[in-house]
């Protein structure tokens, strides 16, 4: 697979993914994504790392514990299916931009 590579393009190789990877992190954090439930009753905002960092609850639902549970649990569920798509979304557009190690490397993809 690494024949005839030598050691000093492979380790450029991996400190620029390594740098990619960093550069990923640092955007994920500044990354906000909100998901709703009960037609908005209920908000969830969480960053691209998986951190929930708003709640939103319309008080309507405050006397309702159980509606209130079941339409936080979707909405943190939703949220969460949606850091993870992210996540996904921006490994595979880092790989297409021309560092996947694997070979390859010519080509670029419509994104």
């Amino acid at each position: 697979m690494f024949e005839g590579m030598n050691m000093g393009d492979l380790g450029k190789m991996l400190e620029e993914v390594q740098q990619k990877a960093k550069e990923l992190e640092a955007r994920n954090e500044s990354i906000e994504l909100t998901a709703k439930s009960g037609g908005g009753l209920v908000k969830v905002t969480a960053n691209g790392k998986g951190e929930i960092i708003d709640i939103d609850i319309d008080d309507s639902l405050l006397d309702d514990k159980e509606a209130l549970q079941i339409l936080l649990i979707s909405a943190i569920n939703d949220v969460m299916k949606m850091v993870e798509d992210n996540k996904k979304s921006a490994a595979m557009s880092m790989f297409a931009g021309g560092l996947n190690p694997f070979g390859g490397g010519g080509g670029s993809q419509s994104r």
